[in-house]
């Protein structure tokens, strides 16, 4: 099951699970629309994978199935390598 990370890791803007601004890897390093389109070019600064949109969970399974509360950000922001 995604884990539906909180937070872009280039620059830390909130994603909650709701949004269709939040974009995953196979790995599940989790950016935002803006970082993933002008930063990134829709690549993966971690795995060099492939930045698609996360899938929105219905909020009736969000109950049982919570969104992951675990920030990762990299200080470095979309530099990272």
């Amino acid at each position: 099951m995604l884990q539906l990370r909180p937070n872009c890791e280039c620059c830390n803007r909130d994603l909650p699970p709701e949004t269709l601004e939040a974009r995953i890897c196979s790995f599940e390093c989790t950016f935002c629309a803006e970082c993933t389109d002008n930063h990134l070019q829709g690549i993966c600064p971690n795995c060099s994978g492939e930045l698609v949109r996360r899938p929105v969970r219905p909020a009736a399974k969000l109950l049982n199935n919570p969104a992951s509360t675990e920030r990762v950000f990299k200080s470095q922001g979309c530099a990272c390598e």
